[in-house]
C-alpha cells in the first residue's frame, strides 16, 4: 500500500499518493487510438458542443481546458457563448439546434447558470444520447440500473478510474461520500452501489460527521467546503479521495486538510489524492470518454473502450 520507512524506534508505512498523471497518459493513448478509428470509419471526428451562458471566470477556465483536450484528441469542438440576459426560449432553441446537428455527438450545458436560474429544465432538453455530462433525468436514473446503459457523470467516473488504476476494489467495503450534488455525490454513491460497496451519503445536515466518516474504508469528499476533513474524520488506513478545489492565498487546496492528514499517522497504510493533481484532471478525461462513447453509439458502432 505504501512505502516503508525504517526509524530508530518503529517502522512507519507512508500513505500512497494517488496522482492522476499515469491514468491520464494511459487513457489518452486509448482515446487517441479509437478517435482515429471513428474518424476513419465516419469521415468526420467526434463532435462536442459546450453551451456557456454568461462570463463566469471559473466557467471560462473550465471550458478552455475542455477545448484543449479536444484539440489533443482530434475532436471537433464548438463553444456557444450566450449572454446572461438570454431568454429561456432562446436557450431552448440553441439546445434544440445542437440536438439536431449531425456533427455534434455530445452536448454540455456549462454550470452554474447565471443568477438563480434553475438548470433542470434545460438539462432535460438535451437529447439523452448526447448528454455526455450524464445529467439528463433518464441517464441519472439509469445509474441505478444493473446494466451500464447511460452516461456516467465525469467526475465520479474519474474517481473510480483513479482507484482502479491503483488496484483498489470496492466489494464489501464501507464507502462514505460527503456531498450530495447531482454532479458528484449522488451519482458517485450510485456507482459505488453498483460495485457492491456499502454506501453512506453524508451532507451538510449530517450530525456528528466525524462519527460517520471515520467508519469508511473509502472516503470521498465533495462537500464544497475547504479543509473540512481533518484526521479525526478518517479511519486509520483509509483511502481518501479529495474532490474539492479552492483557491487560497498560498495556492490550491481541497475539501481535505491534506497537510494535517499527511503529518498525522491516520493514513498509515492508506492513501490520499492530492489537490491539485488528483481527481480534477480526470473530470475532463471522463468528458472525452463519454463523447467518444456517444459518437460510437450514435453511429451504431461497437465501442471498444470500457
Amino acid at each position: 500500500m505504501g512505502e516503508w520507512i525504517h526509524g530508530r524506534d518503529e517502522v512507519l508505512e507512508t500513505p500512497r499518493i494517488l496522482e492522476s498523471a499515469p491514468v491520464l497518459e494511459r487513457w489518452k493513448d486509448r482515446l487517441l487510438t479509437w478517435t482515429r478509428v471513428f474518424t476513419d470509419h465516419q469521415s468526420r471526428p467526434p463532435g462536442l458542443a459546450v453551451i456557456r451562458v454568461g462570463s463566469d471566470p471559473a466557467s471560462v477556465i473550465y471550458v478552455s481546458r475542455k477545448k484543449k483536450m479536444t484539440e489533443t484528441l482530434g475532436f471537433f469542438f464548438e463553444e456557444h457563448v450566450l449572454s446572461s440576459r438570454i431568454t429561456p426560449r432562446e436557450l431552448s432553441q440553441k439546445i434544440a439546434s445542437l440536438n439536431e446537428s449531425h456533427l455534434i455527438d455530445g452536448i454540455i450545458l456549462q454550470l452554474p447558470l447565471p443568477g438563480d436560474h434553475d438548470p433542470s429544465p434545460y438539462l432535460a432538453m438535451i437529447d439523452p444520447v448526447k448528454d455526455v455530462d450524464g445529467l439528463h433525468p433518464l441517464n441519472r436514473g439509469l445509474l441505478y440500473s444493473q446494466n451500464a446503459l447511460g452516461f456516467v457523470p465525469c467526475t465520479p467516473w474519474g474517481c473510480l478510474e483513479l482507484l482502479r488504476h491503483y488496484g483498489y476494489t470496492f466489494e464489501g467495503k464501507s464507502a462514505v461520500v460527503v456531498g450530495r450534488s447531482i454532479l458528484v455525490g449522488r451519482p458517485l454513491a450510485a456507482l459505488l452501489i453498483r460495485e457492491n460497496a456499502t454506501v453512506t451519503l453524508a451532507h451538510s445536515h449530517t450530525k456528528d460527521l466525524a462519527s460517520v466518516t471515520s467508519q469508511a474504508d473509502f472516503l470521498f469528499v465533495a462537500a464544497g467546503q475547504k479543509l473540512l476533513i481533518e484526521p479525526k474524520h478518517v479511519k486509520r488506513g483509509a483511502v481518501v479521495l479529495d474532490i474539492g478545489i479552492h483557491r487560497i492565498d498560498s495556492g490550491l487546496v481541497g475539501d481535505v486538510d491534506y497537510a494535517e492528514l499527511i503529518d498525522s499517522d491516520v493514513l498509515r497504510g492508506g492513501a490520499i489524492s492530492p489537490v491539485p493533481g488528483g481527481v480534477g484532471p480526470l473530470t475532463v478525461l471522463g468528458l472525452m470518454h463519454n463523447t467518444l462513447l456517444a459518437a460510437f453509439q450514435r453511429c451504431a458502432i461497437s465501442f471498444p473502450v470500457s
